[in-house]
């Protein structure tokens, strides 16, 4: 099912995912998922940090500013203060974002950190890294879930397809089949599917769906300088470019995705974050026993990692910051072409949200999951289960 490759213990967190669909909750899930997203992201930021800032000292020298920041505004800001060159698009997106910032989605939170070159002049913006938050995070494993259900749906109403072909004795491309028969057919097909969930049964084709930009850099290099970034990644120890993908059209850049080796003995040291703390005080873990967790859970996890780096111009930099390409905007446009909307998508959302959320809120055990995925709810069921998780009374919510 979902594998998140920026993550230690990624399979624990694949199996207590699909048994959730399942509706199989063990004891101690509560636990482990709190130590999967939480530790995971703390070592995912320590990681993070290691990395950029040997890839930017790679390719700009030593003499590098880093800037931690939580709005998105911060990194839109940083981009157009010091444009390295102008040209009339340049001009029209930075007047457009200085007269309107509110279009922009300045107040997103994010986690990150950006890096800049000082110069005598001023300093010169040179990329970032970010991870993705939490919720982001849920949200993005369930539209890759709803994906392969929709798809998994969609093969078992062919096959009831080529069943009523057969049972006329006709190639199936010869079978005449009305909207309703169509339809008719899906929703067969998906109750299914649902029957299968709801029975336990293995779901035939699962395939393992890969997130790999949980851990995320963005480099500035202009078109001439784009092959310093292998030369770069090449000095890194434990480096290797394993996936390149070209991006053209409305979106202009380079993804890559590198796996890494962290130096886990040096990136344990250190006391954990006092949010850290709180959230495993709140389960009864005292603080010198958090810091021990941690460290036994990132030492026993696998050796490598994968994080994405993505790699444009700057003026591509700022399409997709507050230009045509703007990433907010992407992320809207997702959400909106998603095609399977049914009940059961809501419910793998709501699941989830609900299985991420549990990780920040002060509940030691999961007993059970108020999410069934053969179940249907309305939103407002799903908004009391959230108060409920942290405690705030369902009117007022």
């Amino acid at each position: 099912m979902i594998t998140i490759n920026s993550y230690l213990h990624r399979n624990e967190l694949k199996d207590l995912i699909r048994r959730s669909m399942y509706g199989n909750v063990q004891s101690g899930d509560g636990d482990l998922i709190t130590r999967l997203v939480h530790f995971n992201q703390l070592f995912v930021s320590r990681y993070l940090h290691h990395f950029a800032g040997r890839l930017f000292r790679e390719l700009h020298g030593s003499d590098l500013r880093e800037e931690r920041i939580s709005l998105k505004g911060e990194i839109k800001d940083a981009i157009v203060r010091r444009p390295p060159y102008r040209n009339p698009r340049i001009e029209e997106l930075i007047r457009d974002y200085e007269e309107h910032p509110g279009r922009f989605y300045r107040e997103t939170p994010c986690q990150a950190m950006l890096f800049f070159k000082r110069q005598e002049e001023g300093e010169n913006y040179l990329g970032s890294w970010r991870i993705k938050r939490i919720r982001r995070l849920a949200e993005k494993g369930a539209r890759r879930i709803i994906d392969w259900i929709f798809d998994a749906i969609k093969r078992n109403a062919e096959t009831l397809a080529d069943e009523r072909a057969e049972r006329l004795c006709i190639p199936r491309e010869y079978l005449l089949t009305s909207p309703e028969e169509m339809l008719g057919e899906f929703l067969d097909a998906e109750g299914r599917f649902i029957e299968d969930l709801q029975q336990q049964r293995e779901i035939k084709g699962a395939t393992d769906l890969v997130i790999n930009d949980v851990a995320g850099v963005k480099v500035v290099l202009e078109d001439y300088e784009k092959g310093r970034i292998r030369t770069a990644l090449n000095n890194i120890e434990h480096c290797r470019v394993v996936e390149e993908e070209r991006h053209q059209g409305r979106y202009n850049a380079v993804n890559l995705v590198v796996r890494i080796e962290p130096p886990k003995e040096e990136l344990i040291r250190g006391p954990l974050p006092a949010s850290i703390h709180a959230v495993m005080a709140s389960r009864g873990v005292a603080p010198a026993q958090a810091e021990q967790n941690f460290a036994d859970f990132v030492l026993s996890g696998e050796e490598e990692v994968y994080l994405e780096i993505i790699v444009s111009n700057y003026q591509e930099m700022l399409e997709s910051e507050i230009g045509r390409c703007m990433h907010e905007d992407r992320t809207i446009a997702q959400r909106l072409r998603q095609q399977y909307r049914g009940h059961l998508a809501k419910n793998v959302e709501y699941l989830m949200r609900y299985l991420f959320l549990f990780t920040l809120s002060n509940q030691g055990e999961l007993k059970d999951l108020p999410v069934k995925l053969w179940d249907r709810y309305l939103p407002d069921y799903f908004d009391g289960v959230i108060a409920g998780l942290f405690q705030i009374p369902p009117g007022d919510f």
